[in-house]
């Protein structure tokens, strides 16, 4: 008889564990039943910003695939609109409610990949009695947020509460459609992802486009008229708007895990081990959103809710399901995003985590350009490194600049997960052409920017 795995969420995590056991089993040794509670399978829910923005034309195009595909291609019972709302472990089932059809099943299971992702932060008083306020978490989210700005009359003052990645890039899309965009943040700069200094340079970046942000500012309610939302009312004062978009982060999704007895870490993730398996509960793994995961340089618990991680550690989990190794080795938190054409990178550790984590440290900043001086089109960029003061090592790095400067963050991304010092840095074999890098890569600018500043702090001569 065949064991049958039940996978609970089905985007990038749940079914990108179903789709690795079942490249390694077949239906006659294993079926595969995946609940998708939402209308779609396999989804990138990093574009929804450029669906609303229009530069995405197409809401399709952010599927990468669909539950025909997964039926057809890989003899997986794709069941959309079906949310679990209970697991039993003792007696490895599942209870599914059909959100269209109505009524409930029940399905055994003998191996469970629990992938429900994260679930936005709503305050109270984002309430459902009045239209007009958004969570753009899924794509459900974005399709009736794209509804309400396509109706008529359309929208033309728009609300963004939350700083965030969200936040930003819903600002940014807001004001490509030609909408009026005041950003509010409780804290006192955007961007908390990077250190003030460098999220300075974004909330230029951004009010130089059109953005109106309110830091330091807290929204405590809504005023609407006929039902729909007018203004938001904060600790500044109204601001009128036709529609909220929020954008307050997300926490993971575990509320059935915790129901069921799964173990809960510090970071509010579901606890599992480097193959995914959640301990103490034989027979059932975890990926995506819903997991704390290690990070790299820190050697603490963290949860990190990013795309990436969570179709590796899907991966990762699929692998082990079909009789399989694998490992997932943890995270450094490396991030990209845009402001129009102004681009952020970051990885490893802010200055605040670095002193929270008991690391003593230097930290430069270096400006320098995308491309040779003389080039036509050469642009700033400014890179900023933070380095362990007694070794040296690299401990994170952020890049605020325009083209081509947030994909150097993957080269900085490398040298930290490898554990080199910025010494070692300054001899990388980097690619030079005028087109592309100055003699001297911003990379590379940094890198003697820390060394000289390590030196100093050591009490030797710069180089």
């Amino acid at each position: 008889m065949a064991q049958r795995l039940i996978v609970v969420g089905g985007d990038a995590a749940g079914m990108a564990a179903a789709s690795q056991a079942r490249r390694r089993r077949d239906r006659a040794d294993l079926e595969i039943v995946a609940f998708e509670r939402g209308h779609s399978t396999s989804y990138s829910a990093c574009g929804i910003p450029y669906w609303i923005s229009g530069v995405v034309p197409e809401r399709d195009q952010l599927v990468a695939r669909d539950p025909a595909t997964f039926r057809a291609d890989f003899d997986i019972d794709v069941r959309l609109r079906h949310e679990v709302t209970a697991i039993d472990l003792a007696r490895r089932e599942v209870v599914a409610r059909d959100l269209d059809g109505g009524g409930e099943v029940r399905e055994r299971f003998d191996e469970l990949v629990y992938a429900t992702g994260a679930v936005p932060k709503r305050p109270d008083w984002a309430g459902p009695e009045v239209r007009g306020v958004f969570g753009v978490q899924t794509l459900d989210d974005a399709s009736a947020l794209r509804a309400w700005l396509d109706a008529e009359p359309s929208p033309r003052r728009a609300v963004v509460v939350g700083g965030g990645y969200i936040g930003v890039e819903m600002a940014e899309a807001l004001i490509q459609r030609g909408l009026s965009v005041t950003l509010v943040e409780r804290a006192d700069q955007p961007m908390s992802t990077v250190d003030p200094d460098m999220a300075a340079l974004v909330a230029d970046a951004m009010r130089g486009v059109g953005i109106d942000i309110r830091t330091g500012v807290e929204v405590t309610g809504l005023d609407e008229r006929a039902g729909r939302v007018s203004a938001v009312v904060t600790t500044d004062g109204p601001l009128p708007a036709d529609v909220v978009v929020l954008g307050l982060g997300v926490r993971p999704d575990t509320a059935l895990a915790e129901a069921a007895g799964l173990p809960i870490g510090v970071s509010g993730g579901i606890r599992v081990d480097r193959r995914m398996r959640v301990p103490g509960a034989p027979g059932v793994w975890a990926a995506g959103d819903c997991v704390e995961t290690l990070h790299r340089v820190s050697g603490l618990p963290v949860h990190v809710p990013l795309g990436t991680h969570a179709n590796k550690q899907g991966r990762v989990a699929g692998i082990n399901l079909g009789g399989g190794y694998a490992t997932f080795p943890g995270v450094i938190g490396t991030a990209v995003t845009k402001v129009c054409d102004l681009e952020v990178g970051r990885t490893g550790l802010r200055e605040r985590e670095a002193t929270a984590s008991g690391f003593e440290f230097v930290s430069v900043r270096a400006e320098s350009t995308n491309r040779a001086g003389y080039y036509p089109g050469a642009r700033t960029m400014t890179v900023k490194l933070i380095a362990e003061r007694s070794s040296g090592r690299l401990l994170g790095a952020q890049i605020v600049g325009w083209s081509e400067a947030a994909k150097r963050i993957d080269t900085l991304a490398v040298a930290l997960w490898n554990e080199m010092t910025v010494d070692e840095m300054t001899a990388l074999d980097l690619g030079y052409a005028p087109p592309y890098a100055p003699v001297w890569d911003p990379v590379l600018i940094a890198a003697r920017k820390a060394v000289d500043a390590l030196h100093h702090a050591q009490g030797r001569a710069p180089c």
